[in-house]
């Protein structure tokens, strides 16, 4: 059996850093694609045939340009370091805490209760926020080749200067507690999913010290799959409450019924999964790359030993 790869908190912020760069530049226009049509109300009120996600795709890039699919990116960019160092850091610290401290094997509802307070700690300090400055700048429909259109959020900096400026920094907090039990969920499936794969690919596969990288983006994609499967009402719901401005002394559980039942009532019971497809276009391939960034990221930062030192994240047993 070989040793097992170790990880340290800067390699986690490293490797997590440069593998959340890479997966929001190559997967960011299908969440924009996904943004807008769970804001879409058209359609479903004037009794139109609802646009797909590739028309939606076609539509922005025809009216707005194709930088108008990269709306958003900026305020994604600037939380991908702080996420994914929480989220592999924190779950590494809840994986060793939940273990059994006779063998000091993590099973595998310890990775799941795990992943379920990683999601929840990486929503509340750097999701949430994030997500609100880009849901405001992915809703506004203004040609970004056309100087003179000038929109109402300019960056991801302007638009969080204005959205406290106007509403507050509770703003920025909006839907966060359908923000935590959407990551929350994400992740205690993703990590789940990915070490039980893991573990039987490498035990049927004992020639392999580590997988291949295409095991690793395969093992990803699946694992990436389940939890927008799982949450889909929950991440509509959401978007739309970050979206719009708050109503003065409606209470968050009342704003959540709210829409709940004017998406019911206005849309029907399909309008809570609108965006599923290129939601899970954007979350299966983005997570297919972390894994795979992430891996081969760290195992190059393994070699350095100023960096060298606890146990990998990925492995269910220490």
């Amino acid at each position: 059996m070989p040793p097992k790869r170790k990880t340290t908190p800067a390699i986690n912020l490293i490797a997590g850093g440069t593998a959340g760069l890479c997966e929001a530049i190559c997967c960011h226009p299908l969440d924009t694609i996904k943004v807008r049509m769970q804001l879409s109300t058209r359609a479903a009120i004037e009794g139109h045939r609802r646009r797909g996600f590739f028309a939606t795709g076609v539509n922005i890039a025809r009216k707005e340009s194709i930088f108008g699919l990269y709306k958003g990116l900026g305020a994604v960019i600037t939380g991908i370091v702080p996420k994914m160092a929480i989220r592999f850091w924190s779950f590494e610290l809840f994986k060793n805490a939940l273990a059994d401290p006779t063998t000091n094997k993590t099973s595998s509802t310890g990775i799941f209760l795990a992943g379920l307070a990683a999601g929840t700690a990486e929503a509340i300090l750097v999701v949430n926020p994030t997500d609100v400055i880009k849901i405001r700048l992915q809703a506004q429909r203004h040609s970004m080749a056309d100087p003179l259109d000038v929109p109402k959020y300019r960056n991801a900096a302007h638009a969080a200067f204005t959205i406290v400026r106007e509403e507050g920094i509770g703003a920025l907090y909006r839907g966060v507690i359908l923000t935590s039990l959407r990551q929350a969920t994400n992740q205690a499936v993703n990590f789940t999913a990915y070490t039980e794969i893991k573990d039987y690919l490498k035990s049927i596969q004992p020639q392999y010290d580590e997988l291949p990288t295409y095991q690793h983006m395969i093992t990803g994609l699946i694992s990436g799959a389940l939890g927008p499967l799982s949450n889909a009402p929950i991440d509509t719901i959401k978007t739309r409450m970050q979206k719009e401005t708050a109503i003065e002394g409606e209470s968050a559980l009342a704003r959540v019924s709210r829409i709940s039942r004017s998406l019911m009532q206005r849309e029907g019971f399909s309008a809570f999964y609108k965006g599923i497809t290129p939601r899970v276009m954007r979350v299966a391939p983005g997570q297919a790359v972390t894994f795979a960034v992430y891996e081969q990221v760290s195992k190059s930062l393994e070699q350095v030993p100023l960096l060298n030192g606890h146990q990998s994240v990925l492995t269910a047993e220490d």
